[in-house]
């Protein structure tokens, strides 16, 4: 997969904060050695977050996020553009407070440092403009640098700063290569039906047939009609079979009881670091009352299908399973409601659209406010009645 083909979620997202006509936009393109973002000498052009995939070195394949001022004081619309800024947050993995270094800290600067440490974000800050000030300070923070679009003092300096924060970040991750070992081979279950993308595999299914062939092990690739036959024509029994969520109940069927069974969901909710809260709130289900409202998340934008999973497939399996009927509520792409006050759990997809920081968030919106949190694939397990099963006898929460 060549840098261009890395998805926004693998990259490391990188946002500009900061007051208006701070220079954001201007240190942006300084940065990148390209246009990203409009630039004007009034304040407030930036009126909402734009954001650009790339390469810049020596941090690979990001996302840049301009945002428009912190201190927007428009009557109308200021406060939603501080807010829309502020979410922005959440899926930020290393943060840029921009701020004129010829002024003192204001409350803006002081409040986005208070957010960046609440939020555990790493952040530097860059006090752009140096070029105006008559004698540059003696000492800086530590996390500080000198920044200057007219003169390009501090661009480099302020690369390195993030490419150093970028290598001390969460240690890496892995969806199945820490689960097989080399020569061992994998069965992947992949159904093509209306649902599924034409011409291409769905992300969890790509990403996890790449970790099979960089763990040096053997992936098999079929679709659920074709799995009997081809268990029953193996001379050896395969390492795991991975399986489409919505397709556990064919597959289990299939699969003898000594073969591990799990899906490209549930690994997907122990790559983004919240299986074990999914698995919890799975099992609230059984909990809740008739009629209890129920948000379905969707971490992408498609178009729905007849027989779709979050729409048909999902409600029908729980409503199997309950013996209830629940309010059904659907969220999708960048949204997700920071008031869940309203709702008595939250199902949420995969999230493989969404970066590990900002499903993190929605996962502790979500328990911070007392409301259970689970995904696809853990709910049709416990749907299916093969979660425990699919989590390989509590292997994945490890």
């Amino acid at each position: 997969m060549s840098l261009e083909q890395v998805p926004a979620s693998e990259r490391v997202h990188i946002g500009f904060f900061g007051a208006r006509n701070a220079g954001k936009s201007s240190l942006i393109n300084a940065l990148t050695g390209q246009e990203v973002s409009i630039v004007s000498a009034v304040a407030g052009t930036t009126t909402d977050a734009v954001s650009k995939s790339m390469e810049l070195l020596p941090l690979g394949p990001v996302v840049l996020t301009d945002t428009a001022g912190y201190d927007d004081d428009d009557a109308q619309l200021g406060a939603q553009r501080i807010e829309k800024t502020r979410r922005e947050l959440f899926r930020t993995d290393i943060a840029i407070l921009v701020a004129d270094a010829a002024k003192p800290f204001s409350e803006t600067e002081e409040t986005l440092i208070r957010l960046f440490t609440q939020a555990h974000t790493p952040y530097v800050i860059a006090l752009n403009k140096c070029d105006t000030l008559e004698h540059l300070p003696e000492q800086l923070p530590e996390n500080a640098v000198l920044t200057s679009t007219v003169t390009g003092e501090g661009i480099g300096a302020l690369k390195e700063m993030l490419g150093s924060l970028a290598k001390n970040d969460a240690p890496e991750c892995f969806i199945i290569r820490d689960l097989i070992a080399q020569d061992d081979f994998i069965v992947l279950v992949t159904p093509i039906d209306a649902s599924a993308p034409k011409g291409r595999l769905i992300l969890p299914q790509q990403q996890t047939l790449r970790e099979v062939l960089d763990a040096g092990a053997s992936a098999l690739v079929v679709q659920p009609e074709q799995l009997s036959g081809l268990l029953q024509s193996l001379k050896t029994s395969p390492r795991m079979v991975v399986t489409d969520s919505q397709a556990f109940g064919v597959v289990a069927g299939i699969v003898p009881a000594h073969i591990p069974l799990t899906s490209f969901s549930i690994l997907m909710a122990r790559y983004k670091g919240f299986l074990k809260i999914a698995v919890d709130g799975a099992r609230a289900l059984q909990t809740l009352s008739d009629g209890a409202n129920i948000l379905i998340a969707e971490g992408c934008t498609h178009h729905r299908q007849c027989n779709d999973i979050g729409t048909v497939k999902l409600p029908r399996a729980i409503e199997r399973y309950s013996g209830k009927k629940f309010t059904l509520n659907y969220c999708s792409g960048g949204t997700f409601p920071a008031d869940l006050s309203g709702y008595d759990l939250v199902i949420h997809c995969g999230g493989c659209m969404r970066t590990e920081r900002e499903m993190r968030w929605r996962m502790r919106t979500a328990v911070s406010q007392g409301v259970p949190f689970t995904n696809y694939g853990v709910t049709l397990a416990a749907c299916t009645g093969i979660l425990e099963r699919t989590l390989m006898q509590n292997a994945l929460l490890k």
